[in-house]
């Protein structure tokens, strides 16, 4: 009998402990996406001192670094994660992300490139990977990568938005319009100024 009533014990302890990390899981994701992300790093952060290893946390905790404008923070908890699940094209994508937004684009083009060659990696890598290779001036093969990013994903305002950036920019406005189009008609920001200024 107090066998089993200390089994009970430690298996309620257990459950109390679990409830306790996940509901400061919870109100890190709460107030993150109420956009209070100063108080989202503090949970990320109190869930991080019992766990250093979480990913999940790690990166939710970049994430709200990053919309802080903390780029550097942002990227060490990214690269830490990174190290944990080096093959989660997430965070590989968030890595991509914080060098291009330093203008660092070889360095974003590494990282968008790891990411496209994971299966099942989203429309966005290929969208990350085509923005690098715009910068860097590589215009043929950043069309591919807008393409493709389009091909798996039809809804993909902004990719059509950047493809038809690069048409204008590359002397084929009938077919930068047409992605301009496509793109307003799918309500991306910009779209319609696009089309006044280049297609009228």
């Amino acid at each position: 009998m107090k066998m089993l009533l200390r089994a009970g014990c430690v298996v309620l302890l257990s459950a109390t402990f679990l409830a306790c990390s996940n509901s400061k899981q919870n109100k890190g994701d709460a107030y993150f996406n109420k956009g209070k992300y100063e108080e989202a790093v503090g949970e990320y952060s109190e869930t991080l001192k019992f766990n250093p290893n979480d990913v999940t946390s790690l990166y939710n905790r970049g994430r709200a670094f990053e919309e802080q404008g903390q780029y550097d923070s942002a990227l060490n908890d990214f690269e830490k994660a990174m190290q944990i699940d080096p093959n989660n094209f997430q965070i590989l994508l968030s890595i991509a992300n914080i060098h291009y937004l330093n203008k660092e684009y070889s360095k974003s083009l590494l990282f968008a490139n790891r990411a496209e060659e994971i299966s099942g990696a989203p429309a966005a890598a290929s969208f990350m990977k085509g923005r690098a290779l715009h910068q860097l001036g590589n215009t043929l093969d950043a069309m591919k990568a807008y393409n493709n990013a389009i091909k798996l994903d039809k809804d993909f305002a902004q990719a059509y938005f950047n493809r038809g950036m690069l048409k204008v920019a590359t002397n084929k406005k009938r077919g930068g319009c047409e992605d301009f189009q496509l793109a307003n008609g799918l309500e991306y920001p910009g779209a319609k100024e696009a089309l006044e200024k280049y297609c009228n």
